[in-house]
């Protein structure tokens, strides 16, 4: 069985970060092992308020020497929300005290959207998220992140040419897969882009767009990414069935919107990713 460990912190309740990254990877049949960053009562997206918040930096250094101790060894280390440029350093030095040459890293780096960055961020935070996504084998970045991580302005609807130039900019940070999220080449689609560096090769993998914002759609996407690339599927087929598979928990959530506004219903599509990877790992 496979072995990935996720860093990002857990809301309690509004089905985001942890708490869904941590099924979907499960169902996915690798056993998810995780480092919360924070905890907080609520995630912090438009209609709550007044949340409570713990940072948990300080406990993540006794839990990477415990797990030394055990000896633990991880196929992949996949990184989400973040909430300070020292929280980025203590996990950086995560990485370097579990990553072996057979460990894929991925991060997510979790800034802003929109073309706003998120409450707290400033330019110093983006800064220190460039020397962690160096690290990485993977970054999954939005539109808003591609273009802070680039330098180039922010278009709320780029271009695939637009897009290929922010993706071939941030190479230059050192990671070799950068995708794009949140890619729409017209209005009727939407989906992710993927650039290769070692290759110089771009793929997209689109699908119908459905209107409407909906939160925890970034994470499910880079949990069932990252799972396909700790599974031996390869970044295309990850992609695809990433970018797939988002869109049906969005459309399982299109017609109890007004009941879930805080999340999709990522519940019953569990069992299409289930069999999605069983037919993968029985080809």
């Amino acid at each position: 069985m496979k072995r990935l460990v996720t860093i990002q912190d857990i809301s309690c309740f509004g089905k985001c970060s942890l708490t869904c990254a941590l099924p979907v990877i499960s169902a996915m049949g690798i056993e998810t092992s995780v480092i919360p960053t924070a905890v907080l009562s609520t995630h912090t997206g438009g209609g709550f308020s007044g949340y409570t918040f713990r940072d948990l930096t300080d406990d993540i250094p006794a839990i990477a020497e415990h797990w030394k101790k055990l000896g633990l060894k991880f196929d992949a280390i996949y990184t989400g929300y973040i909430g300070s440029c020292r929280q980025i350093e203590v996990v950086k030095r995560f990485i370097e005290q579990f990553r072996t040459e057979n460990t894929i890293v991925v991060v997510d780096p979790v800034m802003g959207d929109n073309g706003r960055m998120y409450a707290g961020f400033d330019a110093k935070f983006v800064s220190s998220m460039k020397t962690l996504c160096a690290m990485a084998d993977c970054i999954l970045p939005n539109a808003t992140e591609a273009a802070l991580l680039s330098g180039r302005e922010y278009a709320e609807r780029p271009d695939e040419r637009q897009m290929r130039e922010m993706i071939s900019r941030i190479y230059s940070l050192g990671c070799r897969i950068v995708v794009m999220t949140g890619a729409s080449p017209d209005r009727e689609h939407n989906g992710a882009l993927l650039g290769n560096a070692a290759t110089g090769e771009f793929y997209s993998s689109y699908c119908e767009n459905i209107s409407g914002s909906y939160h925890s759609t970034g994470d499910i996407f880079a949990g069932v990414f990252s799972g396909g690339l700790t599974l031996g599927m390869g970044e295309k087929r990850s992609l695809d069935l990433a970018v797939n598979f988002t869109r049906d928990c969005v459309k399982a959530t299109v017609p109890i919107r007004e009941e879930q506004w805080y999340s999709v219903r990522f519940e019953p599509c569990l069992g299409q990713l289930i069999e999605a990877t069983k037919e993968y790992l029985n080809d």
